[in-house]
């Protein structure tokens, strides 16, 4: 039986600082692994079946843990973004469509739900759920196309809608989410296990809660696409309007004997990087765990506290590592590549304009920075020097990854198959 995966070597020290936040990157990992945490969540076995579901980026790896956990005896599928799948040798791993939708994501939902049926109440049902499992767990409520809702997920996204908002209407808008497929588990237990990539790690807004009770409204989910002036066609309407459609709540007594637990989340990852940097000499600050708003919003509040510690010792003295981690967003207005984290690191590195002592690595947890190949990107001091662009310019056009990529700047790591979202720290010297 294969053993859990070990942490990170620690490098010699003292290390260079670009090496630095690398290492704190990596451990940051490690810490979230689910092949590395999953085990002491697992229950016993039950007198009946094991049966294992889950959707998400780090439902393949997590599948791994089950089947380390137990040896034999567990069956199930599970669905992970493409080029996100694990080996596996008793579930079947399927891959699907991330951000948006496709036709294999639709067809995993179908499949989710023949394998759960049929079961007894001696049956047990682990669902492994991780950040995209709303993407790639995807089957639209009855009268509603998939072409319609998959359109409606693609202009939540374009607007910079936080994860909440569009996960709300992703579950009002579903045949499994919201509790819904713990409702074809039934009359079996399920026990829920999420590798949270959320914002205040509510497991019934990780992948949208398909085993869990929901606790907004259609009205709410009416609220939200009004907000962003997104149109509702008659199909959507009469789905929010439709009181049989809606998704069970706290009190139905059908979910009385399931339970949830979240195994992973981005506190975790940052405390084990706080730890990293502590132990190479820099005095760490978890800003937050939980940053939202528009990336580059975002980073000319860290390049204020950054010119802060270097102006007046305050928040804390340096040598330090600010830490901070959440889900921001862009506001699509132009024609470039890159992700968020690229996006927040051009903008620091045009507010921070060289300050002196002060690089910064701003990664996703997952390996995917947005859509393209790269986790994210590390600055420092003399990047907007060595750059043949302009970063305002490129910053305009959303064009985060060409600037690093010319750089050879990229962080690029491929999938790591866990998911606590964004991971950023910005490491201070002395002048």
């Amino acid at each position: 039986m294969p053993t859990e995966p070990p942490m990170p070597a620690v490098p010699p020290l003292p290390l260079p600082p670009r090496e630095l936040l690398q290492h704190l990157f990596e451990t940051a990992v490690a810490a979230v692994d689910p092949l590395r945490i999953i085990g002491p969540h697992l229950p016993p076995r039950p007198r009946g079946r094991i049966v294992v579901i889950g959707a998400g980026k780090a439902s393949a790896r997590m599948a791994q843990g089950v089947e380390q956990h137990y040896g034999s005896g567990v069956e199930g599928l599970v669905v992970t973004r493409y080029g996100h799948g694990a080996p596996t040798r008793q579930i079947e791993i399927i891959e699907a469509g991330h951000p948006v939708p496709d036709e294999a994501s639709e067809t995993a939902a179908h499949r989710i739900l023949d394998t759960v049926r049929g079961l007894t109440e001696d049956d047990l049902v682990l669902c492994l759920m991780s950040g995209g499992g709303s993407a790639l767990l995807s089957l639209p409520a009855p009268g509603l196309s998939v072409t319609e809702k998959r359109a409606i997920h693609k202009q939540l996204l374009r607007c910079g809608a936080p994860i909440a908002d569009m996960n709300c209407v992703r579950r009002h808008l579903s045949a499994v989410k919201g509790g819904r497929l713990a409702l074809a588990c039934h009359p079996a237990r399920v026990v829920t296990l999420v590798v949270s990539d959320v914002p205040g790690d509510d497991p019934a807004v990780v992948a949208s809660g398909p085993t869990l009770p929901d606790g907004s409204t259609a009205a709410a989910a009416r609220a939200i696409l009004a907000r962003y002036a997104i149109p509702v066609s008659p199909a959507v309407e009469a789905v929010l309007a439709d009181p049989t459609l809606a998704a069970p709540n706290s009190d139905d007594a059908r979910l009385a004997r399931n339970s949830v637990t979240v195994i992973a989340s981005a506190q975790a990852a940052l405390d084990a990087a706080a730890a990293a940097a502590r132990e190479a000499g820099y005095t760490p600050l978890i800003l937050s765990n939980s940053l939202e708003g528009e990336a580059r919003e975002v980073a000319l509040v860290h390049a204020g506290i950054a010119r802060q510690v270097r102006q007046h010792g305050q928040p804390l003295a340096a040598p330090c590592v600010i830490l901070s981690g959440g889900e921001t967003t862009v506001t699509v207005r132009g024609t470039g590549r890159g992700g968020r984290n690229a996006e927040f690191l051009l903008a620091l590195a045009s507010a921070l304009d060289g300050a002196p002592g002060v690089h910064a690595i701003a990664c996703d947890t997952d390996g995917i920075d947005g859509t393209e190949d790269n986790a994210g990107a590390l600055i420092d001091p003399g990047t907007l020097v060595r750059s043949r662009f302009d970063a305002r310019e490129l910053l305009a056009n959303n064009d985060g990854y060409s600037f690093f990529a010319a750089l050879d700047d990229l962080v690029i790591t491929g999938p790591t198959r866990t998911n606590v979202n964004d991971f950023r720290a910005i490491l201070i010297d002395r002048a």
